[in-house]
């Protein structure tokens, strides 16, 4: 549930003076700024924290702020919100939301669940509360292969809510989870003749891809890697030019961490050269600003589906602690 109001009225400030604002009122509302990685460049640039969604996750667990703004979509608030019951959590825009996680409606999802007694669920973060609350643990894309090897090998696993993320996962370990039917149209849109054909007009250029995307893409990449993986890799490969198979908004980060490289991103018609999330695109300088002064939208969850919700969430984070001293 989001609570509902209304910061339509157009301002007339500059981006300067939108930015000079939300740092005034992050500093007089003890606000944290957190952003994912396919926001605008400006969001990114003044973001308390800028990640993917594992990243967010964590630094939402461990926020001693009274009000947290997400610049991203509804899941990734409502996840803050659970980690968080006693902070007010903001999302600028009500509108952002996330085609994988409708993907995955409660009903039909518990439906599913029933007519499979027995086995584990393990849901991509990239779902609704609700869908949290069926889920023996939840994962990101980073973090997936380990989450499902945290079981032992004969356990019947669900994966929802991504079938390509699951798909890939299973062809990595051996497992044979079952998949539920859904998919990011971000991702799953990208086709593997628009990547050969870059390829063959690129041919000194290594192809990375997100998982969410098809397997007939992913078998045409070079690597495979959640956003924070990708962006590590293109760092410390040698290449100096890269094909890009996900949302456009990575390439920020990529240009500001590697400079001398170049970056090419996959396109997704023969007329356009972008792969824009248009939820994610959805937030801007001016509904910061309006959310943070007016404190709403506000995320609102029942609370016994925020302390249902929290269990798989926090085993996940858990799990990723014991992975992060192992290394």
């Amino acid at each position: 549930m989001i609570l509902k109001n209304d910061n339509s009225k157009p301002t007339t400030f500059t981006n300067e003076e939108l930015i000079e604002k939300i740092f005034e009122l992050k500093k007089q509302k003890n606000a944290v700024l957190l952003a994912h990685y396919y926001q605008i460049p400006e969001i990114q640039d003044i973001a308390d924290y800028v990640g993917d969604s594992l990243g967010l996750a964590q630094n939402a667990s461990k926020s001693k702020s009274d009000i947290i703004v997400f610049a991203g979509v509804h899941f990734m608030a409502e996840t803050a919100k659970i980690l968080n019951p006693d902070t007010k959590v903001l999302l600028p825009d009500l509108e952002a939301g996330c085609s994988l996680a409708d993907s995955c409606p409660r009903d039909d999802f518990a439906e599913f669940k029933a007519a499979h007694p027995g086995y584990k669920v393990i849901s991509y973060i990239n779902c609704t509360a609700d869908i949290k609350t069926m889920s023996d643990v939840i994962c990101t894309s980073g973090n997936a292969k380990q989450i499902v090897e945290s079981f032992p090998e004969d356990e019947k696993i669900i994966f929802a809510p991504d079938k390509n993320l699951g798909g890939y996962i299973n062809r990595i370990t051996g497992r044979n989870m079952l998949l539920w039917d859904g998919t990011c149209e971000v991702h799953d849109i990208l086709s593997t003749e628009a990547v050969i054909n870059m390829k063959i007009d690129n041919p000194d250029a290594k192809v990375i891809a997100h998982p969410e995307c098809k397997p007939q893409v992913l078998e045409v990449a070079d690597f495979v890697g959640s956003t924070t993986a990708m962006l590590k890799f293109t760092m410390e490969d040698s290449s100096k030019k890269y094909i890009v198979a996900t949302e456009t908004g990575i390439l920020h980060e990529m240009h500001k961490n590697s400079p001398d490289k170049e970056f090419l991103i996959v396109a997704t018609d023969e007329t356009c050269s972008c792969n824009d999330c248009p939820y994610m695109k959805m937030i801007t300088l001016e509904k910061i600003y309006l959310s943070l002064k007016n404190e709403n939208p506000e995320i609102i969850l029942p609370d016994d589906v925020m302390k249902k919700a929290e269990v798989p969430i926090r085993r996940m984070l858990d799990i990723s602690m014991k992975m992060n001293l192992i290394k």
